[in-house]
């Protein structure tokens, strides 16, 4: 017969002799509320063998009638219970599908008598999973044996007490590890069991009603008779053992086999994770009372194993691309529609009261783990820049690219674009590991900045190459731009400007180079005849000058203003310092010759962009003296110049006029006839030149 049977026990009360008041008796057909085979446990556990053991001892001890009522030991010494059919099992099928009954039996069927079982027909019971039986019956041998024990039958033999009332609890614990391994399994299988869930519940809250917890639960080693089992504890424990295994066998590559090993492994978790929490939330809810809140039990289960996990994973040696996955996995992805908060696990599955994925010193281990980390990064990073600058610019001697008027170097966006990807990914997981990236960059690049220059200064120095004046002129724009983050950056900027300062000394230093040994030739003898040493000037000028055009201002205009004071100045010192006796052609034609270079060099730094027209008449004054030929006119001359550079000396003066060929007495004259000439000059700094010259010292006299 196919039917589903509740059974209802007797009153412990009750005195056992009054179930044998009824003659007739009848055989008790009962079927299994768990009924498939295919999910029968294959191992019964310990306390089934234990079971067992003892029962094959006890089994030939038995006295042949027992079925008469005689004691023999491991039976129920003829004691019948009652039995009641409360529906046939379709009705309760389609009972239990509709949601779950009420724990509590109601029924007003006539009870069926039938005869007690013995401890391993209860056993077998347990391991064909047939627990509303198996229940049924070993709560009637703990009454039994509790109502034997209170009336002093166990007074002259303790040891059989002790015997059924360990058989109680070994039976008890049977039923427990099933329950377990039915909890255990349930997302084991492509679909749920509702009928043996559902009966499941009803189990449970049998074991309730039949153990009310007084609050005096027994302790180790003590009487469990009457005692609770906590089977809904015991339950949720196997909810989390379920939820720990689920998440231990999802699939995870080694990184010798997989470079990608865990972001594989998270994915698959999310989706193995995620099809679990849908089959709860469409299959198993629906078998569970609102009062069991199945879905929140299983996820913060499931929210324990991962957190276990990931706390595993975090104890590994990981490199950085892989402490970047796990923190961003757990900040960005837990949660998000591609994980917890997907929509078709709404309203079911919640996460606003879960717990940190990871506990605050985990958390700020990982992100400590990820600076350090991302700071041997930074440093690879800013190496193969100054690498790629060596080989594939400055060795192959590839000239900068010109953007709107400026040269351009990619070295600003290459230290921008690392930065700024560190700090969207960190900012990305929190504000304060975002804030700890860009300090940490900072720091970095406040290193590699002055190992950069050292580089460029050291292949400046070795080679005399064209391309030294563009790259100076384009990573200076580039340093311009690295003061752009938002943070205190005042002792980058004084690094930046110690080595701009650097590269500017190296800049003149070639300059001078080029430029001194044509400006030497100043009158001497074939300088007046020889015009390919202004052109050689004129060139070695413009070589330097013209790239200050393509420098981000004010740089580039300060560089091109000093480049027209160094060529005006180094031109009058080496006129001024000249010792050659001139005659009066010589000097007319050394006249002409400084006007005419004199303008061909500042109009040629004026039309690359210098602003420094102050400049222009310095050279034409000396020259004007030089060339004069009425002496009364000298002085009106000398007295323009002395206007217009107000920081020239007595010493310059001098020179000058002894260059013009007049002897002691006239000078001193020209300059006692009212022209002072200030020895500490107030003028500005942009409009001192002669404070920069050396005044020589006239020995000669005519």
């Amino acid at each position: 017969m196919n039917r589903n049977m509740e059974l209802d026990l007797w009153s412990a009360t009750s005195e056992p002799a009054s179930l044998m008041n009824n003659t007739g008796e009848e055989k008790v057909q009962v079927a299994s509320e768990l009924h498939s085979p295919s999910l029968h446990s294959g191992d019964s556990g310990f306390f089934e063998r234990g079971i067992k053991t003892m029962l094959s001892i006890r089994k030939s001890k038995r006295s042949p009638n027992k079925e008469k009522g005689k004691e023999g030991t491991g039976t129920w010494k003829g004691k019948r219970f009652s039995l009641r059919f409360s529906k046939t099992y379709e009705e309760n099928k389609t009972a239990i599908c509709n949601g779950v009954e009420e724990t509590s039996e109601k029924t007003a069927a006539e009870p069926i008598q039938g005869k007690p079982l013995s401890v391993m027909e209860i056993n077998e019971l347990i391991q064909k999973r047939q627990l509303l039986e198996a229940f049924a019956s070993v709560k009637y041998l703990e009454d039994e044996t509790i109502a034997e024990r209170d009336a002093g039958k166990y007074k002259d033999n303790p040891q059989e007490f002790v015997r059924k009332s360990r058989d109680v609890d070994l039976l008890y614990n049977s039923i427990t590890n099933v329950i377990r391994s039915i909890v255990v399994g349930t997302l084991e299988h492509p679909t749920v069991e509702d009928i043996m869930l559902t009966s499941l519940v009803t189990l449970i809250g049998r074991e309730e009603a039949a153990h009310p917890n007084t609050g005096n639960a027994a302790g180790p080693g003590s009487d469990l008779l009457g005692t609770p089992r906590k089977w809904r504890v015991e339950w949720r424990e196997a909810i989390n053992e379920s939820a720990r295994k689920r998440v231990q066998r999802v699939p995870m590559a080694s990184k010798e086999e997989e470079s990608s090993w865990l972001v594989l492994h998270l994915g698959f978790l999310q989706k193995h994770l995620s099809e679990d929490l849908l089959k709860i939330k469409l299959s198993v809810k629906k078998c569970y009372p609102e009062e069991y809140q199945v879905c929140d039990t299983y996820v913060e289960a499931f929210h324990k194993a991962i957190a276990s996990h990931l706390q595993d994973l975090s104890q590994r040696p990981l490199e950085f691309s892989e402490l970047y996955t796990l923190l961003d996995w757990v900040a960005n992805t837990y949660c998000s529609e591609h994980f917890l908060g997907r929509p078709d696990l709404k309203p079911e599955v919640k996460t606003e009261n879960l717990s940190l994925l990871l506990t605050p010193a985990d958390w700020d281990k990982l992100k400590n783990d990820y600076i350090t980390s991302a700071k041997g990064k930074i440093k690879s990073y800013f190496g193969n820049i100054l690498r790629l600058e060596v080989m594939e610019k400055w060795e192959k001697e590839v000239h900068p690219e010109v953007k709107e008027n400026l040269y351009h170097s990619s070295l600003s966006f290459d230290i921008q674009t690392i930065i700024g990807e560190h700090m969207k990914i960190s900012g990305a997981i929190s504000r304060s590991l975002e804030m700890k990236t860009l300090e940490l960059c900072l720091v970095e690049l406040r290193e590699f900045i002055p190992r950069f220059g050292e580089e460029f200064v050291a292949w400046s120095t070795a080679r005399d190459s064209p391309i030294f004046a563009p790259y100076f002129a384009a990573y200076v724009n580039s340093f311009h731009d690295l003061a752009v983050f938002k943070v205190n950056t005042e002792e980058l900027q004084k690094i930046l400007a110690t080595l701009t300062r650097k590269f500017t000394n190296i800049f003149f230093n070639k300059l001078r180079t080029q430029a001194q040994p044509l400006l030497k030739k100043i009158l001497t003898k074939d300088w007046i005849l020889v015009t390919e040493r202004q052109n050689s000037l004129v060139s070695a000028v413009s070589q330097f000058s013209e790239h200050l055009q393509h420098m981000r201002e004010p740089t580039g205009q300060e560089l091109l203003r000093d480049v027209h004071k160094y060529m005006v100045r180094e031109y009058i010192t080496q006129v001024i310092k000249s010792r050659q006796k001139m005659n009066r052609e010589t000097r007319q034609q050394v006249s002409k010759k400084m006007n005419h270079e004199a303008r061909i060099l500042n109009n040629m730094l004026i039309d690359q962009g210098s602003d420094s027209g102050w400049l222009l008449p310095a050279i034409h004054h000396i020259a004007n003296i030089i060339g004069e030929k009425k002496k009364d006119r000298i002085k009106e001359y000398v007295k323009e110049l002395c206007q217009d550079y107000p920081d020239i000396r007595k010493g310059h003066i001098l020179a000058i006029l002894a260059l013009r060929g007049l002897g002691r007495t006239r000078r001193e004259a020209i300059f006692r006839q009212g022209y002072c000439v200030p020895e500490s000059p107030n003028g500005r700094d942009s409009s001192t030149l002669f404070t920069e010259i050396d005044a020589p010292v006239v020995i000669r006299c005519f």
